[in-house]
This record gives C-alpha cells, structure tokens and sequence, in this order.
C-alpha cells in the first residue's frame, strides 16, 4: 500500500474510533533468546531528552509513561535518565553533552531544533550510543524514528475545518496558525493541512509561531484580527491546543462572543473542555502511550541487540535531510470532537469524566451525555 493510501486507511478508520497498533501483531513482542544474543542485561540506562513544557504533554504523559514501560521491561533494572530543555536548542545541547559523558546506553530524543542537535547526534554517534528521534525527527545519524503521521495530522485539522464551514467557499477567510518553523513536525503539519485547504477557502493570514507559545500565538491573531477584521474571520486553524487558547483569548479580548471554528492538536484537557463549550471546534487525540510505550520498547530492544524485535517495531522509513531511510514507526492519530470524547480520552484513561466535567462544564457534558 502507498504511504498516501495508507494515511486514507488510517484516516478513514480514525474518524470512527481509537485506533492503536496492537492489532497488527508486532507491537506487544516479547523479545527472546531467539532474537539475537542481547549486547546488554536489563541493567540499562536510558536517556529521555524531552524539548519543552508549555506543551502539557510532556511532563504529564510522555515522561511518565516512558518511564514505566522501561521499568517494566527490564523488571526494574533499567532507569531513564530524564532532562527537559524547556524550549532551549542551547540547554538541550548541553543535556546530551551530560549523557554522552554519563555513557547512557541510549537516548531518546524529542528535539528542541532538528537541525541544531545535528552535531550532538553525531557526537553520540561517535561515542557508540545509539539515538532514537521521539516525535520529531532530529537530524544527523538517527538510528530510528518514531512519531505520529504528521501530515495526516494536518490532513485530519484541515478537513474537519472544512467539515465545519459546511460548506466552504474560495471567499471564506480564514487565519493560519503554525507551529514553529524549527519544528520539522510542523511543516508537515502545515503540508497536509494546505492539502485540503488549498482552494477551498482564502487564506487570508498564515503565521510561523515562534517556539509554539501560546502568547505569541496570541499576538499573532490579534495582528490578524487587525488586518481582516474580527468578523471576517470565518474559522482558525491552529497547529496545536496551546495556540489554540491563545487564538481564544485574542478573539474574545477583540469582543467576539461567537468563536469561529479551531482546530488544534494534543487533546489538552482545556482543549477538550473548550471543545465541549463550543470555543473550539476539534483537536487531534495522539496515543501518547502507544508512542512513549513503543518508544521504549524500541530503545531497550536496540540496547539488548533484539534485532528482530526492533525491525517489527520499525517497519516503515522515513528520510531526513541528512540521512535516508531511517527505520521509522508512524502512530496513527483521531480527530477528536463532542462526539467522541467517551471514546477517546476517556476509553483510553488519559482523562477521568470528574476531570473533564468540573462544575463549569457539567451542563455541557450533560447535553452529550458524558458521565
């Protein structure tokens, strides 16, 4: 199957329900002693190098989550060795300075800036640790890679914004808002939303948002709101949840009281309620345990010389702009609405109802029938 038509499948499938990998019967491997013989025991260090915490993310799911497969792989021998660059290139720089001299086994990386960390794989690289680009893909020599289908995520935004103009017309404006240009995530964000918005509707403003913040995300729309007119806005596309609470803020300090439909990304539990106060219009639910689960296993396999484990965990590949054919898997991802928050987030345990349905939007979840 071609990688478009295999994002069509997805995408169909991801409109209807959660979808995870297990299914495909590579994802729960156990290695064995048939694998290959292991380079190493369980008593392994791993290094988790995570960009930034504006994104909730992070702190909240990946860490922890990562963390917990790791020990339970290696019955609670291994550790991870965990540094958050809180969105400095810099800062990350040095953190994986610090586990290269600390001789980790290897790392996992979710990079601040995909092109600046290039030097500091390779440094890796030469120290024989092998790295693992989480998320984003990192340049330089990355031994695999794993993220979600981040042009089907774009894909997803733009034809749910489309979904909620009804239907949309060249003359309809709309406001874009992007992720960080230093993010190779967000360009693909952007692609495939561009491929369904492309000659639909107008694009009246397009915005690169410095570092994914949410406050220069509010000032971006507010300049947008400036130039276009508050009322000729028709909808927003955001990259992610945080922007999207800008956006929100800058609309309503503009005096509008009918928001028009936004997307977003990460089904940020303020996302999800906004969602249910029709203040935004979708996000996009990620797996995050499937990713930071399978992210793991993929790095204690590598380490244990699991090789045929690690080739099922890695069955598709990706090219970055210094290397080719990077071993690669690619997370499926669902559009989140009010129609299907029971059956994501909450089926899932990312978020309890009691979480989502605090006393300010207890009238909401009781008009869908959420408790």
């Amino acid at each position: 199957m071609s990688p478009r038509m295999r994002r069509i499948a997805i995408s169909v499938a991801a409109t209807a329900m959660s979808v995870t990998l297990v299914g495909c019967g590579v994802l729960n491997a156990t290695g064995s002693s048939d694998d290959a013989s292991p380079t190493k025991g369980e008593d392994i260090t791993v290094g988790l190098l995570l960009p930034e915490k504006a994104n909730t993310r992070y702190e909240q799911f990946d860490y922890p989550i990562f963390k917990t497969k790791v020990e339970s792989l290696t019955n609670k021998k291994g550790k991870v060795e965990y540094a958050n660059a809180e969105a400095d290139a810099g800062k990350q720089a040095e953190q994986m300075q610090q586990m290269i001299d600390d001789k980790v086994d290897v790392i996992v990386l979710d990079a601040v800036d995909s092109h600046a960390i290039a030097d500091s794989v390779q440094k890796a690289d030469d120290a024989g640790i092998p790295v693992i680009a989480y998320d984003r893909l990192a340049e330089g020599p990355i031994d695999a890679y794993i993220s979600f289908d981040n042009e089907l995520v774009g894909e997803v935004q733009g034809r749910s914004l489309l979904e909620s103009l009804g239907e949309p017309g060249i003359t309809d404006k709309i406001v874009m808002m992007n992720g960080s240009s230093t993010d190779p995530n967000a360009k693909q964000f952007k692609a495939g939303a561009l491929s369904e918005l492309k000659g639909k509707v107008t694009i009246a403003k397009s915005y690169d948002t410095k570092d994914w913040k949410p406050e220069n995300a509010q000032a971006n729309m507010a300049e947008a709101i400036d130039a276009i007119g508050a009322g000729d806005i028709e909808a927003v596309y955001s990259a992610n949840d945080g922007m999207a609470g800008g956006i929100v803020k800058a609309l309503k300090a503009a005096g509008v009281t009918e928001l028009p439909p936004i997307t977003g990304q990460d089904a940020e539990l303020a996302a999800v309620q906004r969602i249910l106060a029709d203040e935004q219009y979708m996000s996009v639910y990620k797996s995050y345990p499937d990713e930071a689960e399978n992210a793991a296993e993929m790095a204690v396999a590598k380490v244990q010389g699991k090789d045929i484990q690690f080739d099922a965990l890695t069955r598709e590949r990706v090219d970055s702009p210094t290397v080719k054919d990077i071993p690669a898997q690619l997370v499926p991802v669902v559009a989140l609405t009010k129609d299907n928050i029971e059956d994501t987030v909450v089926a899932d345990g990312i978020y309890d109802v009691s979480d989502i349905c605090t006393a300010e939007f207890a009238a909401a979840c009781e008009a869908i029938k959420l408790k």
